[in-house]
């Protein structure tokens, strides 16, 4: 080969390999979040770009956070819990609340008025995290649900609370009566944003609070995207990139939302799904790597447990001893749930609430059974009669047993009226 062969075979090659080398890299890039800054003078999200977790995803992992729970997002079954009850700070974990009621008083296409008092200047508290909503620009609800829960917008939260109450204080007390009807009787919230520290919740209430959120399919489609553009009044669109860095960092991540505060850490609360199964892990207080410290609960949550019946339909259950005899019972139902993959059948079952008279009808419910397995609940089916045996024999004058039978039954109705 002639030298001008060899120089032009050399370029070529050398040419090739910066091609591949860049294609490589845009592979890689791919692969995790860009540090944008959240518009229009925010700070660089804190993106992480790899997740430390156990090499071992089949037993509970070790959780730094000061508080942190796994539940399957569908049954409620709980796989791991941490201070599950004990309230704390939740930053802006706060605004699921706030988007969940925007939701239910906004119409999604709306067009709203900024008022001056969710203008957040350089100098206003909170005003990092931002989308720099400017006093009587209008702006549609649905983007800024983009931007309350992608970019964790505080402008947004306030503009949004106004907009369905008229002031932040009015949305506040909805905020509560909201919390109260869902039965997170351990939260409490004080702004629309999380920024005062004042409000407060446990992972338990979160949980169920984070269900809400996902059964409806708007707010489960928001914190799954990753990245939204927002017409701004005037100049380029706001770009505002999501804050939950397992959107692109773990298999399965499909949202939620993400927080921090000097009151209440790191805290994060992330839904996957994978093989048809739907968790949320949810990390409170958090000194570092809350991410990770989710991202290794959702592997054992996935890994570390196997879905099994436990009971079948039919399946004895020994006898269960009711107002005025005894009889046998049979599980009414299935039970499936998820079992720890090195569990052998550990699981313990217990009757609770028996609560008919004799004799009870067939496949009449008459107790529940309850299957735990170590300190998780798994979950519990009734217990009906299959067949009732006849009646026992009752001793003493008639006037006893009749007084029985009236006590009974009063008893019953007491029963009856307070359930």
């Amino acid at each position: 080969m002639t030298r001008p062969s060899l120089r032009a075979a050399a370029i070529a090659f050398a040419l090739l390999l910066v091609a591949v080398a860049i294609n490589a890299g845009a592979a890689g890039r791919s692969t995790a979040p860009p540090p944008t800054p959240v518009p229009p003078h925010g700070s660089l999200s804190p993106f992480p770009t790899r997740l430390a977790t156990p090499a071992d995803t089949t037993v509970a992992p070790t959780i730094d956070a000061g508080a942190a729970l796994l539940a399957d997002a569908d049954t409620g079954q709980v796989l791991f819990e941490k201070d599950p009850r004990v309230p704390r700070p939740i930053a802006s974990i706060t605004k699921l609340m706030t988007a969940l009621l925007a939701r239910r008083d906004l119409p999604l296409h709306e067009t709203v008025p900024v008022d001056p008092a969710a203008v957040f200047d350089r100098h206003t508290f909170g005003a990092t995290t931002v989308l720099g909503l400017q006093a009587g620009e209008r702006i549609s609800v649905e983007n800024l649900l983009y931007g309350l829960l992608l970019g964790s917008a505080n402008d947004a939260a306030v503009a949004l609370a106004i907009a369905a109450d008229g002031s932040e204080a009015a949305f506040v007390r909805h905020m509560n009566e909201q919390a109260r009807r869902l039965g997170l009787t351990d939260t409490r919230f004080a702004s629309a944003s999380g920024l005062d520290d004042d409000g407060y919740s446990t992972p338990r209430d979160l949980f169920r609070l984070t269900r809400a959120v996902n059964d409806d399919r708007v707010l489960r489609t928001i914190t799954a995207t990753k990245v939204r553009r927002i017409p701004a009044p005037k100049g380029p669109d706001r770009v505002i990139q999501n804050r939950n860095v397992l959107l692109w960092l773990y298999p399965g991540a499909v949202g939620t939302k993400t927080g921090t505060t000097a009151g209440a850490g790191e805290c994060v609360v992330a839904t996957a799904r994978r093989d048809g199964r739907a968790l949320v892990a949810i990390v409170l207080h958090a000194p570092d790597e809350p991410f990770s410290d989710a991202a290794a609960l959702l592997d054992y949550g996935f890994d570390g447990w196997r879905a099994d019946t436990v009971v079948h339909a039919g399946d004895p259950a020994g006898e269960v001893a009711i107002r005025g005899g005894t009889v046998p019972v049979v599980a009414g139902f299935d039970l499936t749930a998820l079992v720890p993959v090195d569990d052998d059948d550990r699981s313990q079952r217990r009757v609770v609430d028996p609560r008919a008279a004799y004799p009870p009808a067939p496949d009449e419910r008459v107790a529940s059974l309850v299957v735990t397995a170590g300190t998780n609940t798994l979950g519990a089916v009734p217990l009906i009669v299959p067949s009732v045996p006849p009646p026992p024999t009752v001793e003493g004058p008639w006037w006893m047993r009749t007084a029985d039978a009236v006590a009974g039954a009063v008893g019953d109705a007491v029963r009856s009226v307070a359930a």
